[in-house]
């Protein structure tokens, strides 16, 4: 039974004196008695620490060395003698350890040299663009060029041919229309232009592989644009705000059913490349201004609309549009820089500077009045609103460019 508060047990263990040897002294139990709580101690006994299993395997092996030092301890102290020639022992076999210690100098680790395919590219320092200290770590400049390396060879897996031919209700009008409202989505949503540019790219692999109607374009768009902010956004919008947008034309299930179709038509696999990032990183090899980079984003993002700039690889597009915005602005020509980082050459771009010249100087069309809309305003330098450069100058300085190559 417990012992009421403020009383003391009347039984103790140190006998007291004149009592008679006979006499039987009450143990207490360690157990507690029967409705007592039991007993808890607030810290874990050092000395008891043997019976308690510990999750943590370094306590555990802390323990052990207490244990053995302790119980050492006490023999050493029962045989001082055994234990003076135990620690003259160990003393002796711990100097010829160490004697063998320094006569054996470490070897050292031959580590096995990696494979090529595994090294880091070798960048030659004149055209080293990423071991700049102000550059944004978020930016990952020790594998930059290894990621667009990567994305680069990527390109040969998406190429597409011209399938608009292959169409029987649609045309390069009605899929130009779709990709002048695609842009005004991502402004009314105010989306990144990776998620605008990689849902032209699913929009034209679908149609590449499927058959479409007038009806079912603006669904096949809108499922795209989908499926690219979930790729690309941080907080991609949600399937009834794209039903929003669409006028209420189509049914929720319709539009889950065709993000289903479009998974499996790229093999749910949504990482193509896009021109953005090229034109992006190729302007890092300039140093081009946000004015510059703005213009050449303003001549890729129409050529988004022109069917014959579909089968373009997309980092060849991104070369000749900078490569437009740098003769406008009268910034230099197709560095050497370029060439590395590209893997193209003035050459090389002739052609595409070409057709994205004559889309330029073609009449724009009231109907696809969105793109250079969005970019006559102040926030993008008004760069819609810069005249061409001329047919002449431009040639001109691609045949000075061939020539120095």
């Amino acid at each position: 039974m417990p012992f009421t508060r403020g009383k003391k047990p009347t039984t103790s263990k140190i006998p007291k004196l004149g009592a008679k040897s006979a006499e039987k002294q009450v143990k207490r139990s360690s157990s507690p008695p029967h409705g007592a709580p039991r007993k808890r101690t607030a810290f874990i006994d050092i000395t008891n620490a043997h019976k308690i299993e510990l999750s943590n395997p370094i306590k555990k092996d802390l323990l052990k060395k207490v244990q053995k030092k302790t119980s050492v301890a006490v023999k050493n102290d029962a045989n001082p003698k055994k234990s003076a020639s135990v620690s003259s022992e160990n003393k002796t076999e711990e100097v010829q350890n160490g004697a063998s210690l320094v006569e054996k100098p470490e070897e050292p680790i031959s580590r096995p040299s990696l494979p090529p395919h595994l090294l880091p590219p070798t960048v030659p320092p004149e055209f080293d663009i990423d071991s700049d200290p102000s550059n944004d770590c978020t930016h990952t400049p020790e594998y930059a060029k290894e990621i667009f390396d990567y994305l680069k060879n990527r390109e040969e897996k998406y190429v597409l041919h011209d399938y608009m031919e292959s169409q029987t209700s649609l045309n390069g009008t009605m899929r130009a229309i779709l990709v002048d409202w695609l842009v005004e989505v991502q402004e009314n949503f105010e989306l990144n232009h990776e998620t605008l540019y990689l849902a032209v790219k699913i929009t034209d692999h679908y149609l590449d592989q499927h058959q479409a109607s007038r009806e079912s374009l603006q669904l096949i768009g809108s499922t795209a644009m989908l499926l690219a902010c979930k790729f690309e956004e941080r907080l991609p919008p949600c399937v009834d705000d794209f039903l929003y947008v669409c006028d209420d034309a189509y049914k929720r299930s319709q539009l889950i059913a065709m993000e289903m179709n479009i998974m499996q038509g790229l093999n749910f696999d949504l990482n193509i490349p896009i021109a953005y990032r090229f034109l992006r990183r190729y302007a890092k090899c300039v140093r081009a201004g946000m004015d510059t980079l703005t213009l050449a984003r303003f001549v890729c993002e129409l050529s988004l609309m022109d069917m014959c700039f579909v089968p373009v690889r997309s980092s060849l597009l991104a070369s000749a549009c900078l490569l437009i915005a740098l003769v406008t602005k009268d910034l230099g020509g197709w560095s050497a820089c370029l060439q590395f980082h590209s893997g193209y050459s003035a050459k090389d771009l002739r052609p595409v500077v070409r057709h994205l010249h004559r889309m330029l100087s073609a009449a724009p069309d009231a109907k696809l009045a969105t793109v250079r809309s969005k970019y006559s305003h102040k926030v993008f330098f008004e760069v819609a609103l810069i005249p061409t450069v001329s047919l002449e100058k431009l040639e001109k300085f691609l045949e000075k460019e061939t020539s120095q190559k």
